[in-house]
């Protein structure tokens, strides 16, 4: 079966971006000779990509506008926005869980939570992200969207591997099996 895996950046006080909605600060620091590339890594396993609007939005309008860059990946964006899909960008309205739950019983590789906060959240508070690859960089914000919210109650996870370059603390997490 497909996992469901969560692959993003954070400050290490616990931010996805800056207090205006900014993910300029995301590098490390050290050295560049390292050339270190999880995202490639990454991205192997992976065939599905799902997103919030806002995370969507700042990659056509801010980050990549020329280009979309997850053209090799099915992109379904949560909005309720009327938009036009496209071969790969499906625009859905649909419960995120139930959504990866039809997906989860499809063939084909893993699916990776791209972001934002809110569609993080709603499926971490449902507790069905598998993996965790969270990517710690040495910034304090002090403010701006949170990663993780409150939740409805406590879940378990398991460190799998760490490793660090630039600066960066990438810290991989799988559920735990047993939840209290």
């Amino acid at each position: 079966m497909r996992k469901v895996v969560l692959f993003i950046a954070m400050s290490l006080d616990g931010y996805i971006a800056d207090s205006r909605g900014g993910v300029d600060w995301l590098n490390g620091h050290g050295n560049n000779d390292e050339n270190i590339d999880t995202y490639t890594e990454f991205v192997k396993d992976i065939d599905t990509v799902l997103m919030g609007w806002n995370t969507y939005h700042q990659i056509v309008t801010e980050l990549s506008p020329e280009e979309w860059i997850y053209h090799e990946f099915t992109t379904y964006v949560f909005t309720h926005r009327e938009c036009e899909p496209s071969r790969q960008i499906h625009f859905t309205s649909e419960n995120p869980v139930g959504l990866l739950e039809r997906l989860k019983q499809e063939a084909g590789k893993d699916i990776w939570i791209c972001g934002g906060a809110n569609l993080v959240q709603q499926l971490v508070s449902e507790n069905v992200i598998d993996e965790y690859y969270i990517s710690v960089i040495p910034v304090l914000l002090g403010d701006g969207i949170r990663l993780f919210g409150s939740m409805k109650h406590e879940i378990k996870l398991k460190l799998y591997k760490t490793r660090t370059y630039h600066g960066i603390t990438e810290l991989i997490y799988m559920r735990s099996l047993k939840q209290s």
